[in-house]
């Protein structure tokens, strides 16, 4: 199994680290990573100036853009082959919920299974810096073999969330759907020594609804969150709605 691993954190980030070494007891792997953190750039990608890629080592490069460039990038230009999976993590910190849309780490792997090849994104439940990416990183070796042998439905990823819990503290793995965040006044305004008014996004506790089936009801009970996701965004539900608008 030839393995292409990527992530948001940054190619020098401890996830991304603990996975690389899990998955070479599986497969080949090839490690291309953004040179810096790049966490919530979701789908991004960089088209007004060139990418620069320095490799670091076998079949490892860093490139100074968003994890969807690399990997364009290492599909396309940086590998000597294509890979027969792509996995994005460890990301420091969940992704839960409607999260999805802004993660780089999930946005990598639909990258990928928009390029026609098997996907999942794994992220480490933690709020600090996080302390069991190793157990993480086994399941993710686990799974990437079962996909290899199994494959995925068409235009499906997974998004993987793992508690920050040691392996024989970790309950089964759980089949979820994506939940819902809380939305909650989170952006804070101040002023700066020189009286010019500045912004922080994203500086309030998240919080989600603890709803059955969804991915945070599972990793908030120890349980490691697995959730299909797809390409197509069409809600079906809705098209006869709109096709009864009159809008000749």
């Amino acid at each position: 199994m030839k393995i292409l691993v990527t992530n948001d954190d940054g190619i020098h980030a401890s996830g991304i680290q603990s996975l690389t070494e899990a998955l070479k007891k599986v497969g080949e792997v090839a490690v291309v990573a953004p040179d810096r953190e790049r966490s919530a750039v979701g789908h991004a990608l960089t088209l007004h100036h060139p990418l620069r890629a320095i490799q670091l080592g076998p079949n490892t490069f860093a490139v100074d853009g968003t994890p969807t460039d690399c990997v364009n990038l290492g599909i396309h230009n940086l590998l000597s082959f294509k890979p027969d999976i792509v996995v994005s993590g460890i990301n420091r910190g969940a992704n839960l919920g409607d999260d999805v849309t802004y993660s780089g780490t999930v946005a990598a792997a639909m990258e990928a299974t928009l390029m026609g090849i098997p996907s999942f994104a794994v992220s480490l439940v933690t709020e600090g810096m996080g302390s069991n990416y190793g157990a993480a990183a086994e399941f993710a070796s686990r799974l990437a073999r079962q996909i290899h042998e199994k494959g995925l439905p068409s235009d499906t990823f997974l998004n993987v969330n793992v508690p920050d819990l040691p392996c024989d503290s970790l309950l089964s793995s759980r089949v979820t759907s994506q939940g819902k965040r809380r939305y909650e006044g989170n952006i804070i305004g101040k002023l700066d020594p020189r009286g010019r008014k500045y912004y922080w996004i994203g500086s309030a506790q998240l919080s989600f609804l603890d709803l059955e089936g969804t991915d945070y009801h599972a990793v908030s009970r120890g349980h490691v969150s697995i959730t299909p996701l797809h390409l197509d965004l069409t809600n079906y539900a809705s098209l006869q709605v709109l096709r009864g608008w009159d809008l000749a």
